[in-house]
């Protein structure tokens, strides 16, 4: 269980269940008409897996330059997810 968590591998499972719950949460709403609001969920998926990702490449001790993209992503989709929120209200 150790090696789980050290190697960042549980992260790779958490993704999947991110990605899982994206494409399901889209077929979903989409079927009842509300393709508007799996869209407007998506950019706050998407900066989750980024944070995610940020949090795999560390505990992989991969390139700082990559854990830094991935945070860069993570802002991006959160300043879509905000800007989104804001245009709605």
């Amino acid at each position: 269980m150790e090696e789980l968590f050290a190697g960042g591998r549980i992260i790779d499972a958490i993704l999947v269940m991110v990605a899982i719950e994206a494409v399901a949460l889209t077929a979903w709403l989409g079927r009842r008409g509300r393709a508007r609001l799996a869209r407007s969920l998506l950019p706050n998926l998407a900066s989750g897996a980024c944070l995610m990702l940020a949090l795999r490449t560390a505990l992989a001790d991969g390139w700082w330059g990559w854990i830094a993209l991935c945070l860069a992503g993570s802002l991006a989709a959160h300043v879509v997810d905000l800007a989104g929120r804001l245009r709605d209200r």
